[in-house]
């Protein structure tokens, strides 16, 4: 399937202005000048912007968007950021890799063609098929693109959309890493992007923010942006100020800051997993992300691990989803939680 034609209006044919686009069309990408820089692709769907004069402390960032081809908003967003770089609004002063993660799932307008590609981001992953395929060449994009930038500080904001509502429609969730404490001034960033809420995650989740947290010790996060929409349904208005954070990076520039206590923090204190076929959520299916439970309640029923119910304290729903494979996770549970100190 062609998308040649952008699903919604372009003001530029600059190479950057259409560079997504023309991914999805699978047309050849040569190197190219930009506002204060040029572009090297990097492989399908990944491109590294180089500055000609990188800003004083500019971080080494990765923006990643598609991970889940019908998560449309972000590649909207970061269509519109891209317009303003080429049309000389924003000037590059950072090294960015951009990355759209599932290009074959994006043109099929569907989640993913085989298997979730977001649970596959590990080193030594030893399965087969295009998705992990895809994780590997992704994972070397990353590793070559912060061995190519020592010393400078490491980013990476993978952005997405949820499949159903939320209490807090724009949420991040941190990735579990002891070793790598997240930076106070994220929180700032975060918050004056327009983030509502925070989900630290309890252990190691193999996504691709997690991998370049883990593995390179950078600032990274999946950021939630809504809900799942087609394209030219999705109303960017509130994602004006993740824009703003985006140019920043892009610009080599410090972000704007605001005030963190008004995120709401919870943690993960289990995972909900679907262990056989005879499986369900004891939930309706639309009810929204962060919704509570109160102690006792039957969350789920499974014919092989038997009732889930709340224990003695309530307990939040994060991405819940009865439909994954067996042995894969059905929803997050979690707390509130103090924020970080």
């Amino acid at each position: 399937m062609s998308l040649s034609r952008p699903p919604f209006p372009s003001a530029s044919r600059a190479p950057l202005a259409t560079w997504l686009w023309r991914c999805l069309d699978g047309e050849p990408i040569a190197p190219f000048a930009l506002p204060g820089g040029s572009a090297v692709p990097r492989g399908e769907g990944v491109i590294e912007l180089v500055p000609e004069h990188p800003a004083a402390g500019a971080r080494a960032s990765v923006i990643s968007v598609g991970i889940h081809g019908d998560e449309t908003a972000p590649i909207e967003l970061l269509q519109g950021c891209l317009e303003r770089l080429a049309e000389g609004q924003v000037r590059l002063g950072a090294p960015v890799l951009l990355i759209l993660g599932s290009p074959a799932a994006v043109r099929r307008r569907v989640r993913f063609v085989a298997t979730n590609l977001n649970r596959l981001f590990r080193r030594g992953l030893a399965e087969a098929g295009d998705e992990p395929e895809r994780a590997r060449t992704l994972m070397t994009a990353v590793d070559a693109f912060f061995a190519r930038h020592p010393g400078r500080e490491r980013l990476h904001y993978d952005l997405h959309t949820a499949i159903r509502d939320s209490r807090y429609p724009r949420f991040a969730v941190e990735p579990f890493d002891d070793s790598v404490p997240t930076a106070a001034e994220q929180w700032r960033w975060l918050a004056a992007a327009g983030l509502q809420a925070v989900l630290h995650q309890h252990r190691h989740s193999w996504t691709f923010s997690h991998y370049s947290k883990h593995y390179h010790g950078a600032m990274a996060f999946t950021l939630e942006l809504g809900r799942v929409r087609p394209f030219g349904a999705n109303d960017l208005a509130p994602l004006a100020p993740m824009a703003r954070l985006l140019e920043a990076l892009l610009a080599g520039s410090r972000p704007a800051e605001a005030d963190p206590t008004g995120l709401v923090f919870f943690r993960v204190e289990h995972e909900l997993m679907r262990h056989g076929e005879a499986f369900r959520l004891a939930f309706a299916d639309d009810t929204p992300n962060f919704t509570e439970f109160a102690p006792g309640t039957l969350l789920a029923e499974d014919g092989e691990h038997g009732e889930t119910r709340v224990g003695e304290a309530p307990l939040s729903v994060v991405f819940p989803n009865a439909a994954v494979e067996p042995g894969a996770r059905a929803a997050l549970l979690a707390r509130p939680v103090p924020p970080p100190g």
